[in-house]
């Protein structure tokens, strides 16, 4: 009898346990990964690939799939029937556009040496010597046109013998690359800058090449900071994104149309800045998204064209969710991609009529279904200085406000990031929350999507400001009966991580733990070994050796982490990535380093073989495992 009473209580309980099931890091990569490939050449079919994690294989696995644009069932298709329509073959189907490698310049020592092949070497003469996770080794991204069909012949380069990348790296593609809609010209990105010059400035332009007489244009050489995603019109009008300020990497980002010799800023007197962007069908609008109060959301801005009327810009959707790309125009409809802090990329139709979503995907929902979700809530905190700052609070699954839970405060990166309704696989709010911590994640000074003022603050002060709006956030969150004020934590990574660094030194024993992956320890040698120097020439305002730069030195003294270092006292987690080149190793290192000299309870979690993100499917479960063990050790 006790036997059946035993088996009865297990089954009982096994099936609670079933159906209050939450999210843990395994479960979290079994999430699958949706991304568009293009429409067909009518436009009623999307092509998309899902990409499922392979744990075994420490690799995803790839399936395809065809959707009616009207919605409907996806129907699995082999990776040879895609028929999206192909951006890069010319207009009149003449030609096509691809890039690849090209050999530039001898940089490796078997490159110089042609009899020591076996040297394993690199030699500099000039700055650019890395970039993210990526080595200078004197091969260059270009762009080459050639006859379709001529699989076999040699195209053209359009940039022969130049030291420049088409696409951009890291991280540009086949949108750095577009035809004119007569087929005559070929617009490209690029920053034609090399060495010094090519590290300091962020001056990417906007080239016409033109396939007669090969000669090519820089059509925004009088503007220096980035021009992006060139794009036309179904009436031949040329839009990309600008950025004004050279070396600035996180100024306002700007739609510029120029049409028949007139060149007009559509967003200049918006108080935002555009993420991307398509155009209308009929080419008198532009669609756009944006971050706007810890979200990001549909907007569009009127073209005017010749007419003696002012671009109005219009928010078109409003939610507690992210739209993260938008793929195409369907008669009154637009398709979007769409997340939140509880649910993966899916794709959604947005009539522009009644601004209602519709979801014409969940590939992820047999899984969702199958657990509690956290409750995200938004708050807004008064600020030391006075200002109203919107913080995301995140409530474990089956939140009961009669209990006491552990509570993390969120440091965000970039610094000039938004702090929205993302969806990550590492910072996953949603995994946080359902391993019963309350996660307090402030849009702090320096996040857009609070307007222009408010994202520019934070640069040149680091550790000022912006410090008080975590404090301000953590404590007034602290203030309610479900919070342990006695088990509280900082986490974040990039300028996240130096936010846990800075706040380990001034913290006045808020904390009980932190972690921080990737972040600047020390601003100094941060300046000495970061890729991109125009960041920390920005943010920092200059080199730590310009003693007569009172803005920088304040940077490189008072805002410096390890001015404060004598004063840690609280647990910490330190992880790298060994191919991070935006904040390299010693950052980590130093900083490890110095608490295990202290007698700090400390650990390093070192990824060789990662860049400034976790990448591998069991790296990445590695990473889960040992911060949730982190915080149960400690917090």
């Amino acid at each position: 009898m006790k036997k059946v009473l035993l088996i009865m209580s297990l089954i009982v309980s096994g099936s609670a346990v079933h159906a209050q099931r939450t999210m843990s890091p395994e479960l979290l990569w079994k999430v699958e990964r949706l991304s568009v490939k293009g429409l067909d050449k009518t436009g009623s079919t999307i092509f998309l690939e899902v990409k499922t994690p392979n744990i075994q294989e420490n690799d995803f696995d790839s399936k395809f799939y065809k959707l009616p644009v009207d919605g409907g069932d996806l129907v699995e298709i082999h990776k040879d029937e895609l028929k999206a329509k192909d951006k890069n073959v010319s207009p009149d189907g003449n030609y096509v556009l691809y890039h690849e490698e090209v050999a530039i310049e001898n940089i490796k020592g078997s490159d110089v040496y042609k009899e020591l092949e076996k040297s394993d070497v690199y030699i500099y003469s000039d700055l650019d010597i890395r970039h993210w996770d990526t080595w200078q080794d004197g091969k260059y991204n270009h762009v080459f046109y050639k006859k379709v069909g001529a699989e076999d012949e040699d195209g053209t380069d359009l940039m022969p013998n130049e030291p420049h990348h088409t696409p951009q790296r890291p991280f540009g593609g086949d949108e750095d690359y577009i035809w004119s809609p007569d087929s005559k010209d070929i617009y490209y990105v690029s920053k034609k800058l090399k060495g010094k010059a090519y590290a300091t400035s962020t001056n990417t332009d906007i080239y016409k090449y033109n396939l007669e007489t090969k000669s090519t244009i820089n059509i925004t050489e009088n503007n220096k900071g980035y021009d992006t995603h060139p794009a036309f019109s179904s009436q031949a009008a040329l839009a990309w994104l600008q950025m004004k300020t050279d070396g600035y990497e996180a100024d306002k980002n700007d739609i510029v149309v120029l049409h028949n010799g007139i060149k007009q800023n559509l967003t200049e007197r918006w108080d935002g800045t555009v993420n991307s962007f398509l155009w209308s069908k009929d080419g008198n609008e532009i669609y756009f998204t944006a971050p706007v109060d810890g979200t990001v959301q549909l907007f569009k801005v009127n073209y005017p064209g010749k007419k003696r009327i002012a671009p109005v810009v219009e928010q078109l959707s409003e939610g507690q969710f992210d739209v993260t790309s938008i793929i195409a125009q369907k008669d009154h409809s637009l398709l979007v991609t769409r997340t939140d802090m509880n649910h993966a990329a899916e794709i959604f139709s947005f009539n522009l009529k009644s601004s209602n979503f519709k979801a014409l995907t969940n590939i992820n929902q047999e899984l969702y279904n199958g657990i509690d979700l956290p409750k995200v809530e938004k708050r807004y905190v008064t600020t030391t200085d006075g200002k109203q700052m919107l913080v995301w609070v995140i409530l474990p699954p089956n939140f009961d406000a009669t209990k006491k839970y552990p509570t993390l405060l969120y440091a965000q990166g970039g610094p000039q990031s938004a702090l929205s309704q993302f969806y990550s696989y590492r910072w996953n709010f949603q995994l946080m929350a359902s391993q019963g911590y309350i996660v307090v994640a402030p849009n702090r000074r320096g996040m857009p999507g609070h307007g222009v003022e408010w994202n520019e603050a934070i640069s040149k002060d680091w550790g000022g400001q912006v410090m008080d709006d975590y404090l301000s956030a953590i404590d007034d969150v602290a203030k309610e009966p479900y919070v342990d004020k006695d088990r509280l934590g900082a986490v974040g990574a990039s300028y996240g991580g130096y936010s846990v660094f800075y706040l380990a030194g001034i913290h006045n024993k808020r904390f009980k733990t932190f972690i921080s992956h990737d972040g600047v320890f020390d601003t100094r040698t941060m300046y000495g070994t970061t890729e991109e120097l125009f960041f920390v020439n920005h943010d920092f305002g200059g080199p730590y050796w310009d003693k007569d730069n009172m803005t920088a030195q304040k940077v490189y003294n008072e805002f410096n982490p390890i001015t404060n270092v004598s004063k840690w006292d609280t647990p910490m987690l330190i992880i790298q990535g060994g191919k991070d080149y935006r904040v390299p190793i010693e950052q980590s290192l130093s900083a490890y380093q110095a608490a295990q000299l202290l007698g700090i309870k400390s650990k390093l979690l070192y990824f060789p073989e990662e860049n400034h993100w976790v990448l591998k499917p069991q790296n990445a479960l590695v990473w889960q495992n040992e911060f949730f063990k982190w915080l149960k050790e400690t917090l």
